[in-house]
């Protein structure tokens, strides 16, 4: 099934027209030119809290910058608007974050998604080398090729809004249904897109197997499912409050965070039946995680500024501050040759930050259009690192020397 552009569209308009009333409501903005503007053209699809959240940026022209990702305006009214947040939501210094000088390099390259305010997140590697993303707000996924930089977008069902992606041994794409309760495969040779139901009503962030089946984390629903794409065959289980990132292990295992308590699931892929690890302080939230050669476990502990590792076989818990400290709020994290990577997104701008364990000492580095947050990075089969900014709509590539 293909969906027309106009269909995708409207039902963008549609879905900005019904926040635009619940956004009036919310933070008020100062008094001056240009707030009638902003009311109009930027809280017509996000709140003016979510301006007052962004921490400022330092010129009218880096505040040009960022909303013309999001939204085309003539030169007079994008000026006025610009004119108006400079002035009024300037930078926040506290937010920046603290840089770490270290040996090794990377190359940070960044490309602009087509398809303005989509909100561009969750890039993965396809088996042939192109990389692929959602674009949630807009309900797409995109493919890039990033010998070339040419771009290509395919609309989903208006009321998909799929959460994150993830490519199958034959190159299909399939999504999670994070607004209409669906597993969603593309096919990119033709177009066409197989939706599956699923009982949760928030499917989040999946997984493929070994074994071949898909598994799944819905935080709002606080449910882990199993879909085998051979049988068609669904099982659902309950679980703890908010699952979100999830990983498979070398062992089979599948690892689970959770957003909603102190705690990482161990799940049994054919009985999904659920070990819990209870992390030390009961204010620790994990949103992603990943694993070493060893088998441990890396996590963020996303609400106390840290990152952490979970020994399985002895239950071992060890964490390390992050160098912004803790509002840093780690949130994405891979592990690269038992070195682990992971991004401070409650900085500006966002950083990507480098943990070595061996010898326990970070690097960081400032991300180009680091407004947006980093959710979710991939790892390629050339040891790099993919990343985005929902924000500014970018896709980014991370080579590390």
């Amino acid at each position: 099934m293909n969906l027309p552009a106009s269909r995708l569209t409207l039902f963008a308009l549609l879905i900005c027209a019904s926040q635009a009333t619940l956004a009036q409501q919310s933070t008020s903005l100062p008094e001056g030119p240009g707030k009638a503007l902003v009311e109009t053209v930027c809280t017509a699809c996000h709140s003016a809290a979510t301006i007052s959240r962004s921490a400022g940026f330092s010129s009218a022209a880096e505040w040009r910058r960022v909303f013309s990702t999001m939204v085309n305006l003539g030169d007079a009214q994008a000026g006025t608007i610009a004119n108006y947040l400079a002035e009024h939501f300037p930078e926040d210094p506290a937010r920046r974050p603290t840089l770490v000088p270290g040996p090794v390099e990377i190359e940070i390259t960044e490309w602009t998604t087509p398809t303005l305010g989509q909100r561009t997140r969750d890039p993965i590697e396809a088996p042939d080398g192109s990389i692929w993303w959602t674009g949630m707000w807009a309900s797409l996924v995109g493919r890039l090729d990033p010998n070339t930089g040419a771009m290509k977008e395919y609309p989903l069902p208006p009321s998909a809004r799929p959460h994150s992606i993830v490519p199958d041994e034959q190159g299909n794409i399939w999504y999670t249904g994070n607004s209409n309760a669906t597993l969603g495969k593309l096919d990119p040779n033709t177009g066409d897109i197989t939706e599956y139901k699923t009982r949760a009503q928030d499917p989040h962030t999946a997984v493929f197997h070994p074994n071949g089946q898909l598994y799944f984390t819905a935080q709002r629903a606080a449910v882990l499912g199993r879909f085998n794409p051979a049988t068609k065959e669904l099982k659902e289980v309950a679980t703890e409050a908010r699952p979100y990132g999830i990983k498979a292990g070398p062992d089979g295992t599948l690892w689970v965070a959770y957003n909603g308590t102190n705690k990482i699931g161990a799940m049994n892929p054919d009985t999904m039946e659920i070990r819990y690890y209870e992390l030390p302080d009961r204010r620790t939230r994990v949103r992603r995680l990943d694993l070493d050669s060893q088998g441990d476990i890396w996590y963020v502990n996303s609400s106390m500024g840290k990152i952490g590792r979970l020994q399985p076989d002895t239950g071992k818990i060890t964490e390390w501050d992050s160098p912004s400290g803790p509002k840093s709020h780690p949130y994405a994290l891979a592990v690269i040759d038992d070195v682990v990577w992971y991004n401070e997104s409650g900085m500006r701008p966002d950083a990507l930050v480098r943990f070595d364990p061996k010898i326990e000492t970070f690097q960081s580095w400032a991300i180009p259009s680091g407004v947006g947050i980093v959710r979710h990075v991939w790892v390629t089969k050339a040891g790099n690192l993919l990343i985005h900014q929902s924000s500014t709509n970018k896709v980014g590539l991370v080579k590390i020397q």
